[in-house]
């Protein structure tokens, strides 16, 4: 089935973080015969497109994976500019997405790096936070990861 939609991916592979919005088309074939197998319409069976989620992987196969009620664009595009702005300064910073479900921390490094650790917890806290080390990410590709998920959201 074909997905798309906006997508933010932090870490370089595994452990890594998501937040994604994924689209189906419904006219996909694979859809299309999903659906049929479920009994409901294509438009059903790929459900709403304002629908986020917020994947996470650890090395060790732990991972996340959740919705996230409530969430929105303008969210998203905030998360992103904040994330832009502390990639710019020289001190530490941490963030927190969707009242929670993913804390971000960043130390910087003197190399063009950034170290990330996330934090991510179930809207619903029926379980621990899951923490990831994301490691040293070079931040200019992290700058240019986000500014193509802000072209996303358009």
């Amino acid at each position: 089935m074909a997905v798309g939609g906006p997508a933010l991916f932090l870490g370089a592979d595994t452990p890594c973080v998501a937040l994604v919005r994924p689209e189906l088309d419904v006219n996909d074939p694979g859809l299309r015969l999903a659906a049929e197998r479920a009994g409901v319409s294509p438009e059903e069976f790929a459900g709403p497109e304002d629908t986020w989620q917020m994947l996470a992987d650890r090395a060790d196969g732990e991972s996340r994976g959740f919705v996230l009620p409530g969430f929105a664009v303008a969210e998203a595009a905030a998360f992103a500019d904040a994330l832009l702005t502390a990639l710019d300064g020289d001190a530490d910073f941490a963030l927190d997405l969707a009242d929670g479900a993913l804390g971000l921390e960043g130390r910087t490094r003197g190399d063009d790096r950034v170290a990330l650790l996330a934090r991510v917890t179930s809207p619903d806290g029926g379980e621990d936070p899951l923490e990831l080390e994301l490691g040293a990410l070079p931040v200019a590709d992290l700058r240019d990861e986000l500014e193509d998920f802000r072209r996303s959201l358009a």
